[in-house]
């Protein structure tokens, strides 16, 4: 018995499922666009409350920066609470696409109620109910991307939506800057607007986006959806993806920290603060569909794990003593490099690696994994940063990363190795 990681699709592809078609002609499917548009209006929405929620609450509503880590620890963590659950219910009901409205109508809700939110409690409430509905609308949206899309170009279609997702988490922050720079007291005006788009974002996902039903275009013509199997979950080519991406998420600190590394060394004024995510968003938006390409014709698990070169880059000119606006943005660059290399990616080889019929849930386990590992690897930093400083702290987790990425590259290209044929889910394999 061989056992792989490879990206090529563990059941037959549906009878109404997009054919691979000639090099030069593919199309991303209109359903993938769609559920692209959703993303980035709902991105918009999100991230202008993200961008100005630390003064908000600090300077507004007079809470301590302690009680904003409550917060921010919150708008980190919560969603991979309930991924998983999200991913089996929309497995089990074969309605992706009605578990995702309600994720995505979750967290619509909670941005008009922000209005008159007051204290600790009520603010940090409605974020975990934002974040839940994150948490549930993720794994059965990019089931219905894996859907409808075509094998070969399942990659490049996660691309697509990322880059238009990111599109949305870049135009946010800029959008609620615009405002509070015409009101300076306008946090009221970037809930209303965070609200609007959210509210056209789930307008569009019901009546727009198509119903697919996964394990029913799966089955045979005529013949009932073949029953849900948690066996067909337990592959152990997506037990050591699990593993491989909790290793190298336990080495990946939350962009702030490597904003606020640039700062210290750097100095430079606050109120450029917000730009550094900017930067590293229009990065991800301009490579987000050629790393997608890249990994559905060179192999999605090599790009994945080569992917964290760029963030291992992004700590190594965090590091050196060199000022200047040069080194900041070469940072920002690969550091949305590596966002581009790994973040569709993984749902695209975690999807493959199953059967339809658990698509969602190996996708939700996935990403569980990432979300889990890399708030630990937070954590764990701040407190290692506090106790041996910037410098000592980059210092070890970019030692750890380089001898980590030849480790699980060796452990997947062998496993690949293994396979008929050697697939990789490119052509070239």
């Amino acid at each position: 018995m061989y056992i792989s990681l490879s990206d090529r699709p563990a059941a037959k592809t549906a009878p109404d499922a997009p054919p691979a078609r000639p090099a030069g002609r593919r199309h991303v499917a209109p359903t993938v666009v769609a559920l692209g548009v959703v993303s980035m209006l709902t991105d918009i929405s999100s991230e202008s409350v993200a961008a100005v929620l630390p003064l908000y609450l600090t300077s507004v509503m007079g809470l301590s920066l302690l009680a904003y880590g409550v917060v921010d620890g919150i708008f980190q963590g919560a969603s991979a609470l309930v991924r998983i659950g999200a991913g089996w219910a929309s497995d089990r009901t074969d309605r992706p696409k009605w578990v995702a409205f309600a994720g995505y109508l979750l967290s619509a809700l909670t941005r008009g109620w922000l209005i008159v939110a007051q204290g600790l409690g009520a603010v940090a409430a409605l974020v975990t109910i934002d974040r839940i509905g994150k948490g549930i609308r993720t794994a059965p949206r990019d089931a219905m991307i894996a859907a409808s899309s075509a094998p070969d170009d399942l990659a490049r279609a996660f691309g697509v939506h990322r880059a238009l997702d990111t599109i949305g988490a870049a135009v946010g922050p800029l959008l609620a800057f615009a405002i509070l720079l015409l009101i300076p007291d306008g946090y009221a005006t970037v809930f209303v607007m965070s609200l609007g788009f959210a509210v056209i974002g789930v307008t569009i996902l019901g009546l727009v986006v198509p119903d697919r039903r996964p394990r029913r275009e799966h089955a045979a013509p005529g013949s009932r959806p073949a029953p849900l199997r948690w066996r067909h979950l337990a592959q152990p080519r997506l037990r050591v993806l699990l593993v491989v991406m909790g290793v190298l998420s336990l080495l990946t600190i939350g962009d702030g920290f490597l904003y606020l590394s640039l700062q210290d060394r750097s100095g430079f004024a606050a109120h450029w603060f917000p730009l550094l995510f900017v930067g590293t968003n229009a990065a991800y938006i301009a490579l987000a569909v050629p790393f997608g390409r890249l990994a559905d014709r060179w192999g999605r698990t090599r790009v994945l794990i080569l992917g964290h070169l760029g963030l291992l880059g992004a700590y190594t000119l965090a590091l050196i003593p060199v000022e200047g606006i040069g080194p900041t943005l070469g940072c920002l660059v690969l550091l949305g490099a590596f966002y581009a290399a790994t973040d569709g990616v993984l749902a695209a080889v975690a999807g493959s690696l199953v059967d339809a019929s658990v698509r969602a849930s190996a996708i939700a386990a996935a990403q569980t994994i990432v979300a889990v590992c890399r708030m630990i690897a937070s954590a764990a930093f701040g407190a290692l940063w506090f106790t041996v400083g910037r410098t000592e702290s980059l210092l070890i987790l970019a030692v750890l990363l380089a001898l980590s990425v030849p480790v699980c590259l060796v452990v997947v290209t062998r496993l690949t190795r293994e396979a008929p044929g050697g697939a990789d889910g490119s052509a070239a394999a």
